[in-house]
């Protein structure tokens, strides 16, 4: 298969909350399978190691939090990972092994300071192992503001492949025009967009920012169903009477006009491929570049701040 035709893969699954373990057994396995089917680039949902703590509530309320809920959210802060680390080497052994690209959501805990602080991440791995580079979540949704801390605009990344440029956002994320714009203004050609969110609205969504930004846009989702959680967590009665799929997926897979080359796959785990023509993002933007022909910098001017955001700035006396 040449440069111009890249065959890519999306991942429908979820490991055992808090279970890092099973998070990286599952992507050794499903990341083998896609090499065995010629795949090149392989995409894991948001926060996949080691898991989405959907129901949670983690004995917060407005005002106060519980003792409990403090051990449950430990328990997630020992099951995160930190980049560089002895676990984004075994990520990157696995990528080497398939000989793939291999993108996955993680939640990250701070390499750099000795904060407990963690960070909805997503990881970008090349088929010779090595972290290629990595993305921050800039502003988590809603109650996951509990859990996760901003990123900056450092993570902005975009990486080079033989067959592409390939970067993305996180989730909602992707509801966010001024992220959209600086994206495209790196020549994004393949969109990862690893999510938690299986709405109809989302598949909506996708198919605006293939249209949009007139490139692939790949996104992956967990299929979680409640035997997933451990029954021994603190608040597992949080989600006691909810019905056993607690996520239904709907990964998939969408071209540059916006029409599905792999249809959103809802109510099962599995894997999404497609063969993508990467000469249909250039013929795609004949009519429409948003960051080309289509756009009016006379008018509209966008400023992005990609500094490292430092908590504290040490000076010599």
């Amino acid at each position: 298969m040449s440069n111009q035709q890249v065959r890519v893969a999306v991942v429908q699954a979820a490991p055992v909350l808090f279970d890092k373990s099973s998070a990286l057994e599952q992507m050794m396995l499903w990341t083998q399978e896609a090499a065995r089917q010629q795949v090149r680039l392989v995409v894991f949902p948001e926060v996949f190691v080691s898991g989405y703590p959907r129901g949670l509530s983690f004995g917060t309320r407005v005002g106060s939090r519980a003792a409990d809920g403090r051990k449950d959210w430990h328990r997630y802060w020992e099951s995160s990972i930190q980049a560089p680390s002895e676990d984004t080497a075994r990520l990157g052994e696995i990528a080497r092994e398939a000989s793939v690209y291999l993108v996955v959501g993680v939640v990250e805990r701070d390499a750099e300071y000795s904060s407990a602080t963690l960070y909805n991440t997503v990881l970008y791995f090349g088929p010779d192992g090595s972290l290629l580079g990595k993305h921050r979540k800039l502003v988590p949704t809603g109650s996951e503001r509990l859990l996760w801390g901003q990123g900056d605009g450092s993570t902005l990344t975009v990486v080079q492949t033989p067959f592409g440029r390939i970067g993305g956002l996180i989730c909602w994320e992707n509801y966010m025009p001024l992220a959209r714009m600086a994206m495209y203004a790196k020549g994004v050609d393949i969109w990862i967009a690893p999510t938690a969110d299986a709405r109809d609205t989302w598949q909506a969504t996708l198919r605006h920012i293939a249209c949009e930004g007139r490139c692939f846009v790949l996104s992956s989702n967990q299929f979680v169903t409640k035997d997933t959680y451990p029954k021994d967590l603190a608040y597992y009665g949080d989600i006691a009477e909810e019905p056993d799929i607690l996520c239904r997926g709907g990964s998939a897979i969408v071209g540059p006009l916006g029409e599905y080359a792999a249809p959103p796959l809802f109510d099962q785990e599995g894997l999404l491929i497609a063969d993508l023509d990467m000469s249909l993002v250039a013929q795609s933007r004949f009519d429409f570049d948003a960051v080309g022909h289509y756009s009016r910098p006379d008018v509209f001017q966008l400023r992005v701040n990609e500094a490292v955001q430092k908590h504290v700035q040490f000076e010599p006396l």
